[in-house]
């Protein structure tokens, strides 16, 4: 695996927990769950991966996408309501 650069968007609780909307980050993951993993970790995000959402490049996305160099993952948290 390499490095690859992915500019994360954070929606709602995420961008309230890890203080910021948007980050560009280097990282060495496969697919969006991994990338997922690692955020989790890196900014201690509570939710569980199954209640959340992701989209990449603007199309929402499974948590086995693959994710290549430059792409924009949007990551979106449990909503409430119903």
């Amino acid at each position: 695996m390499m490095e690859k650069k992915i500019i994360v968007n954070y929606f709602a609780s995420f961008r309230e927990q890890t203080g910021i909307s948007e980050e560009v980050i280097y990282i060495d993951v496969d697919n969006a769950e991994q990338l997922f993993d690692q955020l989790k970790f890196r900014h201690k995000l509570m939710e569980p991966i199954e209640n959340c959402k992701v989209a990449i490049n603007g199309e929402l996305a499974g948590w086995n996408t693959l994710i290549c160099s430059g792409d924009k993952v949007l990551l979106f948290p449990p909503v409430a309501g119903g």
